[in-house]
């Protein structure tokens, strides 16, 4: 299926926001994560299911200075 990840078109066979998250290597609980705008809390990722063009937006923090 066709998504667009933090501004990036991708094509993905996930079905679900965890298994995209799992097929792009995001792991960790300090993920937060956002679809067509909306907030998707990390004990729903796994039930969320994806659509054909989902805006899906990925935060992780960064370190530096």
């Amino acid at each position: 299926m066709q998504l667009i990840v933090n501004g990036e078109a991708l094509e993905n066979d996930a079905t679900t926001l965890a298994a995209l998250l799992a097929a792009l290597d995001y792991e960790g609980d300090w993920l937060a994560t956002a679809v067509n705008s909306d907030l998707v809390h990390k004990a729903n990722r796994a039930e969320f299911l994806l659509s054909e063009g989902d805006r899906i937006e990925i935060l992780s923090p960064m370190q530096g200075g």
